[in-house]
């Protein structure tokens, strides 16, 4: 790198001298700083030039280097924006600051230059969002990433949280239901670091609320802050990661309009299938035979015949409740209609917005809507208005209006599921001529051994219901410059209202059932069993309403090379009818610091600090301080890496390390309080008592010490460009110490008569590693691709958790990850040469097992070694847990001319789900619920003695042993996923320009589209438990969209 002699004016390095002083008297600096313009002369060929640099908005840019094109000669200006010094007469001048563009100025003699630098676009555009403001992403030191607006858009789902998935390194977005109005993702950051609550904190705008349901035309970017640098500020909130919402606001100019509609088809991805009638008869008369029981009665050969040619279908039914109660499609439709401009004083955002998803279900012979259904109307308006040069006030409304509808079944819906999935193929031919017929094991000719559950039973005929939510959001902010105090200095005001209110509508209703009979000439008749009734009614009604104030000063100001930032925040919000104690609302205050220093943007630090209290804890442990730093370094900017810039174009390196809060504990509110009584019970006084007589009692112990999480993480980071920028890595490792997890003593012997207090004694270690690689380039004037990867590794370990005392440390949850189970290691399925297989590897006999072992049942591992299965044998160490140790996210696409294709992969590994009721023991608990096809293919045999069967010999005399929590059944479900894929075109008709049309664009885009995994019990992502949940779905969407 060539040097650079700097010729400094006296009077530049006198307010370089006195910059301090700026800071420490901010009064005066208005006066100390007075430069007047000296005119310029001409001696010898050398010129004397000076000059003053200003912005677009006439601000005087402090810093900006002034050089001669062709020389060493440079300068740079001073606090006031001037600048002196000698240059060859005919110099031509380059002046560049950061955030400008570069502008280049012939020197002329006899006047003062005054030179306006213009925003560089690209740049500002490089401005990350952080904690309660913005900064320059070049000087950001914490571990934050995010995403554009505009690439939620391609994604056609009706929830913003599945937009993210694969999206941002380090968020893991897990979808469990495909519901309309409830198909969120379980989103976090960074894994889990404990086991009370480990869910992000979300903010819209600053304040937080829920996202799930915003119209994603609205959001403008989505931040995420994962380390303590980047979310300190938060304190007993930001433990477990923040994500930050920004909406969009109106820009100075002609006002924008841009209209979008979009209708798309909406499939399930990957449903269970069910046994037909002949196999679930088949599997049960095996299970009977395996077990040599004599006190059931199997389906008679008859029967078996009906169910295999379908003669007798309303009497022997073989009904597939999935294809009977599911449509094969559904329809869901997103409108938006917004406009934005605005003059050099006001400017505004404006957005209305639809969406609609219908639900899956079938609408039978029934005469009112039963089906799942989600209509949401979103509205917003963000207006800003510079009252005068230095003052300006925000006002942004914002909210939506939905209405869902369920199905009514007197239980939540996943119990509908449950129920569904319980169902057997021949309790009911479904509806017949308007009947709902249900078949009978009283026939005069052949009996049904048992008839099982309809898959209509658990909703048809029973109503439904319809919750209508209006949610309000508000926010009115007052900026002011305060430059006439100290330049750079700036207050803010902002205060913040949110409401909402439900009315739940329930109309339940029943219908009759029949059951057919055989009549002598061959007819079927019915016999009715109860009554139509009419809908009822029924109303409930929920509230809610918050409101938030927030004061602080804002300070950022230049001294040469020297860039300086500072905040001082206070906050306090309070939240009111929460679900405990719902009279009593709860709240939060805080104080926020933080000072950031940059050199040149090269050298970097930056101190947060928040000191927060929150309501849930004693007087005396309610505040907290959490401090956290970060320093960063840009390598690349030094003189001696400049022979390596023609393949690293950039190098920084980062680490932050700090104390954050959470104070999501779990438990009850009030635990400080004294120990609570109630009333009930009973208590026997005297002689000759019938009864025994209510009483006072102690109902639990409290703990007055009770308070936060703390968490103390640390953050190492490389940023690094290639080859002139096309080629980015980011790679960040972090590792963390959570302390004070809120747990109850369990190590206290029982006879002390009862349960010690919450206290906060658990302790887990986090750490991990996220990788982001960005490629992009252009091929001649008309392409341009990129390919865009990230990879997440998250581990954890609980450290201390005080679990009853076990036998083995396996046992315990403490030393494993949050979240591992409990279970047996499979060994293999039994056979005559099971003994000698199982000798040869242990060394030992197999073990005895309960019951006995029979071909074809599960053999365990004895852990213990004491030859017996039993509790001993179960282990935390085996296998994974629901939350993916590993996520991927991968983003490739192209443009040409006016077509362009994006994809979006993500997939995730060393994940798995636990098989549970009917996923796991076929025929259910009782021998007559429902039976997987995946399990009937699966089973082991007499006839088909696999030793790799994925599922034991029927059996339920045998089920205690068979079907217990194994590795057998916690099963794999890693998959990767062609999440989003969109293919646009931009037209460009020639009646366009004359209707003052900019835009108009059609694309075709799917979601959920494509799936790689191996597993077979539905999609990967969904559950597998006792409460399985609506269907996953892939949609297929056009979408129109036309700029004004």
């Amino acid at each position: 790198m060539k040097n650079v002699r700097l010729q400094l004016s006296s009077k530049w390095l006198a307010g370089g001298l006195l910059s301090a002083a700026v800071c420490l008297f901010p009064p005066f600096s208005g006066a100390v700083f007075a430069t007047e313009g000296i005119a310029a002369t001409q001696q010898d060929g050398v010129v004397h030039a000076q000059g003053v640099i200003v912005d677009g908005a006439g601000q005087t840019v402090i810093g900006a280097t002034v050089r001669v094109v062709g020389s060493q000669t440079a300068t740079v200006s001073d606090i006031d924006g001037n600048f002196k010094f000698d240059v060859p007469a005919g110099a031509t001048l380059q002046i560049s600051s950061i955030g400008y563009n570069t502008q280049k100025v012939k020197v002329t003699s006899g006047s003062r230059m005054h030179i306006t630098l213009t925003d560089n676009a690209t740049t500002l555009k490089d401005v990350q969002v952080v904690a309660y403001g913005t900064q320059k992403k070049v000087t950001v030191t914490g571990a934050i990433s995010g995403i554009k607006g505009s690439e939620l858009l391609k994604t056609p789902t009706g929830s913003i949280t599945n937009m993210l998935s694969g999206a941002v390194p380090g968020l893991s977005s897990i979808q469990y239901s495909g519901e309309p109005g409830a198909d969120a993702a379980t989103v976090l950051v960074r894994g889990k670091a404990t086991w009370a609550d480990s869910s992000p904190l979300i903010q819209v705008d600053g304040v937080e609320r829920d996202f799930n349901e915003i119209d994603p035309n609205e959001v403008e970017s989505i931040t995420v802050l994962k380390d303590a640098s980047a979310t300190a500020v938060f304190g007993v909130r930001g433990a477990n990661g923040v994500i930050l919402v920004t909406t969009k606001r109106g820009k100075e100019g002609k006002a924008h309009i841009s209209v979008s509609t979009s209708a798309s088809v909406v499939i399930p991805t990957n449903m269970l299938q069910l046994t037909d009638a002949y196999d679930y008869a088949t599997y049960y008369n095996q299970m009977l035979k395996n077990d040599a029981s004599d006190t059931k009665k199997p389906f008679s050969a008859a029967i078996l015949q009906k169910f295999k040619d379908h003669s007798d279908p309303i009497r022997f039914p073989d009904t597939d409740w999935i294809d009977y109660c599911f449509k094969n499609a559904a329809m869901q439709t997103q409108h938006n209609v917004n406009i934005s401009g605005g003059t050099e004083k006001v400017r505004y955002f404006v957005s209305l917005g639809a969406f609609t998803q219908d639900g899956l279900f079938k609408q039978q012979a029934l005469p009112y809507d039963f089906n799942f259904k989600y209509r949401r109307f979103n509205y917003r308006a963000n207006l800003d208005y510079d009252m005068t040069p230095t003052t300006t006030l925000s006002v942004n409304i914002g909210g939506r209006v939905d209405n869902k509808n369920t199905p009514f079944s007197g239980e939540d819906n996943n119990q509908l599921f449950r129920h569904l999935y319980w169902a057997t193929p021949f309790s009911s031919p479904g509806i017949v001529d308007g009947k709902f017929v249900m078949s009978a094991n009283n026939y005069d000719d052949e009996q049904l051994p048992f008839v099982g559950a309809s898959g209509l039973g658990a909703y048809y005929g029973m109503g439904y219901m319809s919750a209508s939510t209006n949610t309000l959001n508000a926010d009115v902010i007052l900026n002011q410059k305060l430059d006439f105090f100290t330049r750079g200095l700036s207050f803010k005001l902002k205060g913040s209202y949110n409401s909402d209110y439900t009315v739940t509508k329930s109309r339940s209703s029943s219908v009759a059932t029949y059951n057919p009979i055989l009549q002598s000439d061959g007819t079927i008749a019915y016999r009715k069993n109860g009554n139509d009734s009419q809908l009822g009614y029924a109303e409930g009604f929920g509230k809610g309403r918050n409101w938030y104030f927030e004061a602080s000063l804002n300070y950022a100001r230049s001294f040469g090379l020297h860039h300086v930032g500072a905040l001082l925040l206070y906050n306090q919000s309070k939240k009111y009818y929460p679900s405990q104690y719902s009279d009593i609302p709860t709240g939060y205050v805080g104080l926020v610091g933080r000072v950031t220093y940059d050199w040149n943007n090269r050298y970097m630090a930056e101190f947060n600090a928040g000191y927060n209290g929150s309501e849930n804890f004693d007087p005396d442990n309610r505040y907290g301080f959490f401090p956290a730093g970060s320093v960063g370094w840009i390598v690349s900017e030094e003189p001696f890496f400049k022979s390596l810039k023609q393949v690293v174009s950039y190098f920084k390196l980062r680490g932050s390390w700090g104390l954050v809060g959470n104070d999501k504990v779990g438990g009850d509110r009030f635990m400080y309080t004294s120990d609570p009584y109630s009333l009930g019970g009973g208590y026997n006084f005297g002689t000759n008592v019938s009864g025994n007589k209510s009483g006072a009692y102690e109902g639990k112990k409290h703990n007055k010490n009770v308070t936060w999480e703390t968490s103390f993480k640390q953050d190492y980071g490389v940023d690094m460009s290639f080859l002139d920028n096309r080629l980015k890595a980011t790679f960040d490792y972090y590792y963390e110490k959570r302390k004070d997890i809120l747990l109850q003593n369990m190590t206290a012997p029982t006879v002390l008569g009862f349960t010690l207090p919450y206290a906060n004694l658990g302790k887990v270690n986090s750490w991990g590693y996220e990788l982001s690689l960005k490629w992009g380039d252009k091929i001649g004037n008309n392409a341009r691709y990129w390919v865009e990867g990230n990879l997440s590794y998250n581990q954890n370990e609980i450290k201390e958790m005080y679990e009853a005392p076990q036998n083995y440390d396996y046992m315990y949850q403490k030393g494993h990850r949050i979240g591992s189970r409990s279970i047996r290691k499979f060994w293999g399925l039994y056979d005559e040469t099971a003994d000698a297989r199982y000798y040869a590897q242990y060394g030992k006999a197999i073990a005895t097992h309960s019951g006995g072992l029979l071909p074809g049942d599960c053999v365990y591992v004895d852990l213990d070694g004491d030859g017996k299965i039993d509790a001993n044998d179960a282990s935390y160490s085996l296998g994974h847990t629901d939350d993916p140790e590993y996520i991927i996210g991968l983003n490739v696409g192209f443009t040409w001319k006016k077509i362009e294709v994006s994809t979006q992969w993500t997939g995730a590994w060393n994940v798995s789900r636990m098989l549970d009721e009917t996923f796991r023991q076929p025929l259910g608990d009782t021998g007559n619920k429902g039976l997987l096809q995946y399990q009937f293919d699966h089973t082991w045999t007499p006839d088909n003695p696999d030793p790799d069967a994925k599922y034991p010999r029927a059996t339920m005399a045998h089920a205690s042993n068979n079907y217990a929590a194994s590795t057998l059944y916690e099963v794999n479900a890693s998959y990767l996923r062609l999440k989003t894929m969109q293919i646009a075109y931009n037209f460009d008709f020639p009646f366009m320009h004359k209707i003052g049309m900019n835009q108009c664009s059609l694309a075709l885009s799917g979601y959920n589209l494509l799936t790689f995994t191996s597993f077979k019990w539905g999609d990967p992502e969904s559950r597998t438990s006792d409460r399985p949940s609506y269907p996953l779905t892939r949609s297929f969407a056009l979408t129109l969209k036309l700029g004004f």
